[in-house]
């Protein structure tokens, strides 16, 4: 993270264990829709929960992601590609994005790391300034 990006309006959180991942979705939709809307129910209740109360960003924002798994058992697009969806829909609802649109939402970066003992997601959001882009 540049020092400018240290300075934008942001926001920060934890949500602690894993998620399920983009297969286990996959798999559970093809076999019951009602187990595929319960295991997404159960997720954004975990996210919900580790947002807490935020103020709301401006758009557009720039969102990142760190997965810490507990093994690297489980790839990374399958981590991430759930974690995703379900964590910018939490945003949404916790009031913290107005939608995950690409006018409110300009992209994200993801980084993966081992620790065996705390698996967790770190998540942060921040605004990017007019006429900004990613680098």
């Amino acid at each position: 993270m540049t020092e400018e990006q240290e300075k934008r309006r942001s926001f920060a959180f934890c949500i602690r264990g894993k998620l399920h991942g983009l297969n286990e979705y996959i798999s559970a939709e093809r076999s019951n829709k009602y187990i595929g809307a319960k295991m997404k129910h159960e997720d954004m209740t975990a996210v919900c929960f580790s947002i807490g109360k935020a103020e709301r960003l401006r758009p557009p924002v720039w969102i990142d992601y760190h997965f810490f798994e507990a093994t690297k058992r489980r790839d990374k697009d399958n981590v991430a590609g759930w974690a995703h969806k379900v964590i910018q829909d939490a945003l949404i609802k916790r009031g913290v994005i107005g939608n995950d649109g690409w006018s409110w939402v300009e992209g994200w970066t993801d980084a993966f790391s081992v620790d065996e003992k705390r698996p967790r997601i770190e998540v942060r959001v921040y605004e990017m300034h007019e006429g900004e882009t990613s680098t």
